[in-house]
């Protein structure tokens, strides 16, 4: 029996006209590879992470990109509508895949970077390989870090994140549990036992973005409310755009005590149309920041945001630019 992301996607993608270039897909990790196989005990289970992404990439065109990645919980918008109701799955099999088809004037690629156990520096010159350096039209970067109880992996995901941290890109995104798929025109990697970041990156000029933190003291419907108002108040075009939600695992329903689907409902409230996506995982990334138009705010001094957090939840638009 396949884990219903692979059957939801058979189903749907005889209806999709347009081929997918990129796909990003997140499911809950506990089904799609049996949760004995995250604690390294080999024991006999219905099936496995490896089995199931490749049943999921044979759906898929042969040279689509596809990142995969399996997280403790899952925020997902169901299919129909884009103004659906998103929900907060945070146990039980659940997932989504998003297809972004090639759009003018858009590049998304992915990248990955894994830790190389001989060396304590990052070679950064690895950056610009991925097109995250010398990139003037890089605008988002979403980055997933991957076995981040190892050691070293807060140090090297610090190495990642710190260079990448100007006012003119929006970085958003957060700990996983391991990535399952990863193909890019030139490689197909396969999780290994190091830690790394893995992620996506969006360049084009029309491409506006913004992030909102909401910390650990936003406890209750009228802080998470506030978060959503100064997310909205970004101004960022809202059709043809998507929203990410980044949480803890140690929010939902366990932080809000009262009420599930908390954030989830907040942001439907003031954005009634777009869809929502994303993950409880475990360590989150993330600021308050915009980007729009070809503009930079130049930064008056050295004050680097921290991006690194515990405890929060990082809320994402990205627009795509208008549709023709």
């Amino acid at each position: 029996e396949s884990h219903a992301l692979v059957r939801a996607l058979a189903r749907e993608l005889e209806k999709v006209h347009v081929l997918p270039q990129t796909v990003l897909y997140i499911a809950d990790a506990e089904t799609f590879s049996g949760h004995e196989e995250c604690h390294e005990q080999k024991k006999a289970r219905k099936r496995n992470s490896k089995e199931t992404a490749l049943a999921l990439e044979k759906l898929l065109p042969k040279r689509c990109q596809v990142l995969g990645l399996v997280t403790p919980g899952i925020v997902v918008t169901p299919m129909g509508s884009s103004s659906n109701q998103p929900q907060e799955i945070e146990e039980g099999e659940a997932g989504f895949a998003l297809l972004f088809p090639k759009i003018d004037g858009v590049k998304i690629h992915t990248f990955h970077f894994s830790k190389d156990m001989k060396n304590r520096v990052f070679d950064e010159s690895k950056f610009a390989e991925a097109g995250l350096k010398n990139n003037p039209d890089l605008r988002v970067v979403l980055l997933f870090g991957y076995n981040s109880w190892k050691t070293g992996a807060t140090r090297f995901l610090h190495q990642i994140v710190n260079p990448l941290n100007e006012k003119s890109i929006i970085l958003a995104g957060g700990q996983v549990e391991s990535f399952t798929s990863l193909t890019s025109e030139n490689n197909h990697a396969q999780p290994g036992d190091a830690c790394g970041v893995v992620g996506l990156a969006f360049s084009g000029p029309q491409i506006q973005s913004a992030t909102v933190l909401l910390d650990q003291d936003v406890a209750d419907e009228r802080t998470a409310e506030a978060a959503m108002q100064r997310l909205k108040a970004a101004n960022i075009p809202e059709h043809n755009t998507i929203g990410f939600m980044f949480a803890c695992v140690g929010r939902g329903y366990r932080h809000y005590k009262t009420k599930r689907n908390m954030e989830a409902d907040a942001f439907r409230k003031f954005f009634p149309n777009v869809p929502l996506f994303g993950f409880f995982g475990h360590g989150e990334i993330g600021c308050d920041r915009i980007v729009t138009g070809n503009f930079v705010l130049r930064e008056c001094n050295d004050i680097k945001d921290d991006l690194l957090h515990g405890y929060t939840t990082v809320m994402t638009l990205i627009h795509l630019g208008s549709t023709k």
